[in-house]
């Protein structure tokens, strides 16, 4: 979704950050880092689980819009672009968010924002239900009925 509206924003101002524009290219950078760039960072601390391949999908697309954007030719590699624009990669960005968000939650006056920082108790192949929590479902001295087909 978030690769989709970033397509949408870029089709709404490509006149402005296109190949054929003739702003400059600190100009483009620059409204690539006001108007584009707060699409895909909106809510991005929560990002921590999002999988790998979704993160190459937003990687591409940037990518591809700096090749643009710096009308570069296909032989220029994605490191150069990023290091010469001073633009940082998806997941840099993502790691450096999620990290200042720890880092204030940590620091938060609120005790109750505290357990949101412990790591969860991971249980391999099994869900995690509500009634986890409490002993009322597993009483043990109730039979157990089984539905017989």
């Amino acid at each position: 979704m978030k690769r989709k509206q970033l397509y949408h924003k870029t089709r709404e101002i490509k006149w402005l950050v296109g190949k054929n524009s003739p702003l400059s290219l600190d100009n483009k950078i620059l409204i690539y880092k006001t108007i584009l760039k707060p699409v895909w960072t909106y809510g991005i601390e929560l990002w921590d689980c999002a999988y790998k391949s979704n993160i190459a999908i937003l990687q591409r697309y940037q990518s591809k819009l700096l090749r643009t954007i710096a009308n570069a030719p296909r032989y220029v590699t994605n490191h150069k672009l990023h290091t010469d624009l001073h633009i940082p990669y998806v997941r840099t960005v993502i790691h450096d968010r999620i990290n200042k968000h720890r880092t204030t939650l940590a620091s938060h006056r609120n005790p109750l924002m505290e357990p949101v920082l412990q790591p969860a108790h991971n249980r391999r192949l099994k869900r995690r239900w509500t009634f986890d929590q409490t002993d009322v479902y597993l009483d043990h001295r109730r039979p157990c009925h089984h539905i017989s087909s």
